[in-house]
């Protein structure tokens, strides 16, 4: 069974399954999206969204949406989460879990957070929840196909107009 412990504000989860996650830890990290909705800061639009990260040593940082009145500078859970995990030294995740209060439909990250995870990885695992806790598991590599990534910054490249 997994066990979960918290230090130093941040949640662990010993996740004792090999290669993909276990059903409990899915659990888990679906249930800390879930509590992370409950904080976010959105009057304009009433859309709650939270979401869950998990490590690659089963840390789990969280992150919620966050509106502005100047519409444009809010910021997405899955961005916060992100950014929270990246100024704590994390690069690498295995799992991102996004909730919201969507009753009929999974939510999905929209196209600035599927690029902004991509950043990190295209097989990072992503679950997109309902509020009863059922789920679909995509890839990011599912969610944004021909993706462009770091890799392709190092690519040979050619300065000239080519000549047809």
């Amino acid at each position: 069974m997994d066990q979960v412990e918290f230090s130093g504000g941040l949640m662990h989860i010993k996740d004792h399954s090999s290669g993909h996650l276990s059903q409990e830890t899915v659990k888990k990290l679906i249930q800390k999206s879930q509590e992370a909705k409950q904080q976010a800061y959105c009057p304009y639009s009433n859309f709650r969204v939270g979401a869950a990260l998990l490590t690659l040593d089963n840390c789990v940082i969280t992150g919620c949406n966050v509106e502005n009145a100047c519409y444009n500078l809010g910021a997405c859970a899955e961005r916060n989460a992100i950014s929270k995990a990246v100024s704590e030294g994390y690069r690498s995740f295995k799992a991102i879990a996004i909730a919201s209060d969507l009753k009929e439909k999974f939510i999905s990250p929209c196209g600035g957070c599927r690029q902004f995870i991509r950043e990190f990885g295209l097989n990072c695992e992503v679950y997109l929840s309902k509020p009863d806790g059922s789920y679909l598991k995509m890839t990011v590599d599912e969610l944004l196909p021909v993706s462009f990534g770091p890799e392709e910054l190092s690519m040979k490249k050619v300065f000239d107009i080519p000549e047809y």
